[in-house]
C-alpha cells in the first residue's frame, strides 16, 4: 500500500508539470545581481545572484530576528500604525544566513524524497518554494516574512492589512499569486520586500511585481 501511494504521488506530480502549474527552477545562476540601480532595487533571483562581495548591516529587532539597519525605521514605522488598527505583527524571518538557506532548501528537499521523489526531482520541486543559497532575499536582509502574533491577531488578517498598506512604507509583497510565471515562486502573501516608498508606490500603483519594475527602469 505505502509504494502504491508513492506511486500515485510522483503520477500525480508529474501531471501537474505536464500541465505546467509546477515550474522547475534550476539552481545555477547566470551573473550577479546588478546594483545600478541603488541598493534598494537590487534584484537577486534564480538568475541573479547576490555579488560575493556584498556586505549588509543588522539590527537586531526585538523579537531576535535581524534586518538591514536602513529598512528598520519604515519597517518599526509600519508595525506602529498596523497597532493602531489592531492588527499586530511580527517578523517570523529576516536575514538568513548562506548557510541557513542552504539547510532549509536541503530539509525541503528531503521531505519530498520522504513522499517517494527521487533526489533531483525532490529538489526541483524543493526549488519551487525555496530559494537556493545566494538567490535569496532574505541574505540581502531586505526582505522580511510577516504573520499574526497569534494572540490578537490572526496571519490572514495580517496579510489582509499588509496587502491594503505595506507599499505606504515601503514594502512590496514579493511573490503575488499572479506573477509565479515571472518571479518563479509560488504565492507568498507573508515575503514582504523593501524597495522604497516611491518605487513601492509605482509598482502598487501598475501592479508590477519587481522583476518587472526593474525590467522597465533598465529599459528606460
Amino acid at each position: 500500500m505505502r509504494v502504491f501511494k508513492k506511486c500515485l504521488l510522483v503520477l500525480g506530480i508529474l501531471l501537474l508539470i505536464l500541465s505546467g502549474y509546477i515550474i522547475f527552477r534550476s539552481d545555477t545562476f547566470i551573473e550577479d545581481a546588478s546594483t545600478n540601480h541603488g541598493w534598494n532595487l537590487m534584484l537577486v533571483n534564480h538568475t541573479s545572484k547576490i555579488p560575493d562581495n556584498y556586505k549588509v548591516i543588522l539590527t537586531k529587532l526585538d523579537n531576535g530576528k535581524e534586518v538591514d539597519s536602513r529598512i528598520v525605521p519604515e519597517l518599526s514605522q509600519m508595525f506602529r500604525d498596523a497597532r493602531k488598527d489592531d492588527i499586530y505583527m511580527q517578523v517570523n524571518e529576516g536575514y538568513r544566513s548562506s548557510y541557513s538557506q542552504q539547510k532549509i532548501l536541503d530539509n525541503r528537499t528531503n521531505y519530498y524524497k520522504n513522499k517517494g521523489l527521487f533526489t533531483l526531482l525532490a529538489r526541483r520541486y524543493a526549488l519551487n518554494y525555496v530559494s537556493a543559497p545566494g538567490t535569496s532575499e532574505h541574505q540581502l536582509g531586505l526582505a522580511v516574512d510577516i504573520v499574526g502574533d497569534n494572540r490578537y491577531t490572526t496571519n490572514q488578517s495580517a496579510y489582509r492589512w499588509l496587502e491594503r498598506n505595506a507599499y505606504k512604507y515601503g514594502f512590496v509583497k514579493r511573490y503575488p499569486k499572479n506573477k509565479t510565471s515571472i518571479t518563479h515562486i509560488k504565492n507568498e502573501p507573508w515575503h514582504y520586500r523593501y524597495v522604497g516608498k516611491k518605487v513601492a508606490l509605482k509598482m502598487h500603483q501598475k501592479n508590477l511585481c519587481l522583476e518587472e519594475y526593474v525590467e522597465a527602469v533598465t529599459n528606460r
